[in-house]
């Protein structure tokens, strides 16, 4: 009897309608319009500066809402339920033809993607994995081979809906394609456990 093993696997979440459509249309009305800053790589891609998830009375809810998500996400990382505060948030506006260019995000742990409008399958957010890895030189892609978990550079998400909720390791390379559907709107952010303990040597994150 054989049996395939996945070895070191890079956990990612999925959270469908975490949001109600009340806190959707709030979201939207208070910062979508305040996405002023234009991205380098396209200019159909805007951004709101940093948001303290604090500021607002909607960002307090949407913490809230995240907060049991993050925790049980952060276990699976670390191997144990750990407090996670998020250092910051931002808005995102991919207008009809625009891109975002393949990323990560640095001085974080866990990073997330809410979707505050529906995502055009085309626009779906994609995870690429990374070039400096360890893996064979060649490799074996046309029409004819299967790709799997083990031999694929890309995952495509799922169709997004609104109020749904993507985390996933910050150091995790992605990008989202030319969007050849409706403007696409997402509240980004980035998250910090309490500490992190290496055999007694303890390093402690504040926000």
């Amino acid at each position: 009897m054989s049996e395939i093993i996945g070895l070191f696997p890079t956990p990612l979440m999925r959270v469908e309608k975490l949001l109600d459509a009340a806190l959707i249309d709030a979201l939207v009305a208070e910062f979508s319009c305040g996405a002023g800053s234009t991205n380098p790589k396209s200019d159909l891609l805007a951004h709101t500066g940093m948001l303290a998830p604090g500021s607002s009375a909607a960002l307090r809810m949407v913490a809230a809402l995240i907060a049991p998500g993050l925790a049980e996400f952060g276990e699976h990382l670390f191997g144990e339920r750990l407090s996670w505060s998020i250092k910051e948030m931002w808005v995102n506006v991919l207008e009809t033809g625009g891109h975002q260019a393949m990323h990560n995000h640095a001085n974080s742990f866990v990073s997330g993607v809410l979707y505050l409008t529906a995502s055009h399958p085309s626009a779906a957010t994609v995870f690429v994995k990374s070039p400096a890895g360890s893996d064979f030189i060649f490799n074996n892609n046309h029409p004819g081979a299967a790709a799997s978990p083990f031999n694929a550079g890309k995952y495509t998400t799922p169709a997004a809906a609104a109020g749904d909720l993507v985390l996933f390791p910050s150091y995790l390379l992605h990008e989202v394609p030319a969007n050849r559907g409706e403007q696409r709107v997402t509240l980004a952010f980035n998250a910090i456990p309490d500490r992190l303990d290496s055999w007694g040597y303890t390093v402690r994150f504040t926000n």
